[in-house]
């Protein structure tokens, strides 16, 4: 497998160097044979080619099976015309990795407002609100004058049906029981296409539970009782808010793994932003960008067929708890270690687990 690593802005440089070496103990333990490609996106693209991202990268991308992407600085980046353009849409859009998987759930030994659950959020990433992303070219929002403003919405049948796929996929997988999530009391037309196409794709999935909530009452569901859901599945603007929430109720927006999937490419991404406050202190939390990875090994050991890759992503998913309960972890989730030596902690237990994997074969 042929990764392309791109470390980002901010805290990225710090939290991908710390997943790079858990990847390199994931390769090593597991033998997964992964192929690392190190290049920039961001800032550091921006000052040394006129822009955050380049056609160039694109192509190794495209070359690619996988990408890691540190977070980027996206709020500074505003005018394309400069090179200033947002690398998660960039790929996102160019690669078209129509899904964001977003698993939160509690671990055992850090306080969470709630009870204990286990669930996902599957996005649809390709179209909706996300007015750099939903047409063919130009952008979705339009200042007719200084005072008005118009923001437009794609919804399609097509991206409407594939996200339900995946998500009817995976809870095959999971405690089969798919929600989903929209505002059709409001949004008639698009909202209504986007149940009536989930409910179609689930009807190909016999034994799975369906059911679905307006995306306001739902906020207060996962509130009061989040070990109620399993998979969650909702258009652009309500999984990117509804999954933020969904990982901090976690204990923590630091714990929220992220994988931009589509058919031929994945993303792995942490959830939060760069963090320019806590740069270069030794301070961020990897766990995310560590936990992105292993959905994205996961991805491709089931796209191939290899089960040493879904080995891995299974034991950096239980690695990531035993360190959280052990307190090998960041400060922000109650752990005594800095954002380096968390990442070395967590390649020791790797490498132990995939000793112990073997000894019980």
């Amino acid at each position: 497998m042929r990764i392309v690593v791109l470390p980002g802005d901010g805290i990225g440089p710090e939290i991908t160097a710390a997943t790079v070496e858990v990847l390199e103990a994931a390769s090593s333990a597991f033998g997964l044979g992964l192929e690392l490609v190190h290049g920039v996106a961001g800032h550091a693209s921006l000052a040394r080619y006129g822009a955050t991202v380049t056609q160039a990268l694109l192509e190794t991308a495209r070359a690619a099976d996988g990408l890691l992407l540190g977070p980027t600085a996206t709020f500074e980046f505003k005018d394309e015309s400069k090179g200033e353009i947002n690398p998660s849409m960039f790929f996102r859009k160019n690669l078209d990795l129509h899904a964001n998987i977003r698993p939160a759930r509690t671990y055992p030994g850090l306080k969470s407002p709630v009870r204990d659950f286990d669930l996902v959020v599957v996005r649809e990433n390709t179209e909706g609100f996300y007015a750099d992303r939903n047409m063919e070219r130009g952008n979705g929002e339009i200042l007719v004058t200084a005072d008005v403003a118009i923001s437009l919405r794609r919804v399609t049948r097509h991206c409407c049906e594939r996200i339900a796929r995946s998500a009817f996929e995976l809870a095959m997988r999971r405690s089969k029981h798919v929600s989903i999530v929209h505002k059709a009391n409001v949004l008639k037309i698009g909202d209504g296409m986007f149940i009536d196409v989930c409910r179609e794709v689930g009807r190909d999935y016999p034994d799975v539970k369906v059911d679905d909530f307006i995306v306001d009452a739902m906020m207060a569901h996962v509130v009061r009782s989040p070990e109620r859901f399993d998979v969650i599945v909702t258009t652009n603007m309500y999984g990117d808010i509804l999954s933020d929430l969904t990982s901090e109720l976690s204990g923590s927006l630091g714990l929220g793994g992220s994988l931009n999937a589509g058919v031929e490419h994945a993303m792995a991404q942490a959830a939060h932003g760069s963090a320019p406050d806590i740069a270069g202190q030794n301070v961020a939390n990897p766990f995310s960008l560590i936990l992105s990875v292993g959905l994205l090994l996961g991805w491709f050991g089931q796209k191939r067929g290899l089960d040493a890759f879904t080995a891995a992503a299974a034991a950096i998913e239980r690695v990531a708890a035993d360190a959280i309960a052990a307190k090998e972890a960041t400060r922000d989730v109650g752990g005594t270690l800095g954002t380096k030596e968390t990442g070395r902690a967590f390649a020791v237990r790797l490498q132990a687990a995939a000793v112990e994997r073997v000894a019980h074969a």
